[in-house]
């Protein structure tokens, strides 16, 4: 038996109200205010593609031995990078073994439920797979893309072993159908005609796939338990549903009015918040449009039961700030031209070398645990920092990422440039022993205080506007 071990999520806090958006934008196109209802998650000004996809891969893997991942796929259309395989520095970020074979795929909207179906097939036996789908669209200000778009990424690892959800089978279907697209070097989706796309696309594509994994799997429209199929058209999943012979109840909520669509994400976005809920024995028809249609047959196991509790997409959703300034959404997606001042003009090259040489430090956050007296400390160095120890070269590797601190002491810095100032930093001591000088992330500096938990998460440490180089590391933001 082949199918999900697990699964995790990773929605962004910061949650655009879709009121703030049409306000802003009405005296341009004032049919806006039909679709301002709700909020849309959106990316911090250090959160992109890769950094979401890390943190819901973390989530997936919590409990689970890493070191039986041997395959990570990763599905977006918004990788930041256009000639760097962008799932190995996220194997790098997670710590996963060397020998792991990775993989970006991406230029559809069913990238991700295509890579879900190659990894299925390539299992084998006692190893998992790992697929993450992330996504962060940029948008043109007052259109209906910017109201519908959300950015967010969920992940699932897949095993023989422990399965929470059974492969039935599935069926796919190859058309070269363009709802939308967007070129090379353009930064915006272009959008066909919305009775065109549900009409032509999805009503003649999407039928017949469903009827042949029906098929093959043997289970009727009344057998399925929830039907997850994104779609940002009115009632077209309901319309699909019916004439699969599926109840208009099991369609699930395509959390439009909680996260937005969250394009190459989204059929996992939607089938982790169904798992969340489900229990044993429901068969889950997945379906995903994009040049075509794949579908997947799921049926959920008793381990389900036993899977460690994990943040996921509800715990995501619930952990949420509403951002009601919309001048904050424009300039941390580069769509309006802010005057940064001098302190931002700074260059800043990535010594490529030094971050080959020293990966495990900065990509991984390892530090050393010295074997003779037992202090952790980051970095790692040849002398142990214990002044009653300094025994030499007498650190093994130990992991900081997954580990929790306390403010110890901070600093909210109106000076040092950010693109979204104070940049609050501090003095973090980690409860299993060790300090680190980190950035702070995902807070407000009034609500900052000693003692205040914090964890680590991986984001954007700066970008090289000159080059387009992208470097990450590791901030602390408040605990969950």
């Amino acid at each position: 038996m082949t199918g999900i071990v697990a699964f995790g999520g990773y929605i962004p806090r910061l949650r655009l109200q879709r009121k703030s958006i049409a306000e802003a934008n009405s005296w341009f196109n004032p049919g806006l205010k039909g679709q301002a209802k709700g909020e849309k998650a959106i990316c911090n000004w250090d959160e992109d593609a890769i950094t979401m996809a890390v943190e819901a891969a973390r989530d997936a893997l919590a409990g689970l031995d890493r070191t039986k991942v041997a395959q990570l796929v990763l599905a977006s259309t918004t990788l930041p990078f256009v000639d760097r395989n962008c799932a190995t520095v996220i194997a790098q970020a997670l710590s996963l073994r060397h020998d792991i074979q990775t993989i970006d795929i991406t230029t559809s909207q069913r990238a991700a439920t295509t890579g879900l179906i190659q990894a299925l097939r390539g299992l084998r036996p006692g190893e998992y797979a790992l697929v993450v789908a992330s996504e962060k669209r940029r948008t043109k200000a007052a259109s209906p893309q910017e109201m519908a778009y959300g950015d967010g990424a969920a992940a699932l690892v897949l095993g023989s072993e422990g399965v929470i959800a059974e492969f039935l089978g599935s069926e796919s279907e190859s058309v070269d159908f363009v709802d939308h697209f967007r070129g090379q070097n353009r930064d915006y989706d272009y959008a066909w005609e919305e009775r065109w796309i549900r009409d032509e696309g999805y009503n003649k594509i999407l039928p017949p796939v469903l009827a042949r994994l029906m098929t093959k799997t043997k289970i009727a429209g009344d057998g399925v338990a929830a039907f997850v199929m994104p779609c940002t058209l009115a009632r077209v999943a309901q319309g699909l549903a019916k004439r699969a012979g599926i109840a208009e109840d099991r369609v699930r909520d395509p959390l439009a009015a909680q996260c937005g669509d969250t394009g190459v994400a989204h059929p996992f976005v939607m089938l982790a918040h169904t798992l969340e809920g489900a229990k044993a024995g429901e068969r889950i028809l997945l379906a995903a449009f994009g040049q075509g249609c794949d579908a997947l047959m799921f049926e959920t196991k008793a381990a389900l039961a036993n899977l460690p509790k994990r943040r996921g997409i509800g715990g995501s959703l619930a952990r949420k700030k509403a951002e009601a300034n919309y001048s904050r959404f424009l300039a941390f997606n580069d769509n309006v031209a802010i005057e940064r001042g001098m302190r931002s003009e700074v260059d800043k090259q990535t010594a490529l070398s030094t971050l080959y040489r020293k990966r495990d430090m900065i990509t991984s956050l390892i530090g050393g645990k010295c074997r003779k007296c037992g202090t952790v400390q980051w970095p790692k160095s040849n002398v142990c920092v214990n002044p009653n120890c300094n025994e030499f070269k007498s650190q093994d590797d130990h992991p900081f990422a997954e580990q929790v601190g306390k403010i110890m002491s901070f600093t909210a810095d109106q000076l040092t440039y950010s693109p979204d100032p104070p940049a609050c930093s501090g003095m973090i001591q980690f409860d299993e022993g060790g300090r680190f000088m980190a950035d702070f992330t995902d807070v407000e500096a009034p609500s900052l205080k000693v003692g205040q938990p914090m964890q680590m998460m991986f984001r954007i440490k700066d970008q090289d506007s000159m080059r387009g180089f992208v470097r990450y590391f590791w901030k602390a933001a408040p605990a969950a």
